[in-house]
């Protein structure tokens, strides 16, 4: 599957599906950016089952912001509408299909007991 443009009308709808989305964040002037770019394209290709979108922080400024982005490249991966992984910084081919996998393996059941248990401790 090739990457999706994610904008600030599409991104919500598309990190919130079930499944798993990852994220680029990017800009075409970062040339960390451009050097993870084709790594983000194959690992694409070679996952069908995964969405991979990317942001043009340049021209979704106003996205980026609420999404707190405050390096590029930065990486997210979502699962079930849950973020899962964020981080800055491009990663070689090998460390992405770690990840993919890595996310692919998580008991979301676990995740969702943990997110709940943070929130009742922060409101008490």
């Amino acid at each position: 599957m090739a990457t999706v443009n994610l904008t600030t009308d599409t991104f919500e709808d598309v990190v919130s599906r079930d499944g798993i989305t990852f994220v680029d964040w990017w800009a075409g002037w970062c040339g960390p950016c451009q050097r993870f770019a084709p790594v983000f394209d194959a690992a694409s290709e070679q996952h069908p089952d995964v969405t991979f979108g990317k942001v043009d922080t340049e021209a979704q400024q106003q996205l980026a912001a609420a999404a707190q982005i405050r390096s590029i490249p930065t990486l997210m991966a979502f699962r079930d509408g849950v973020l899962v992984f964020s981080q800055a910084g491009a990663l070689p081919a090998a460390a992405l299909a770690e990840l993919v996998q890595s996310v692919r393996d998580l008991d979301m059941d676990d995740v969702r007991r943990q997110i709940s248990e943070q929130d009742a401790a922060r409101s008490a």
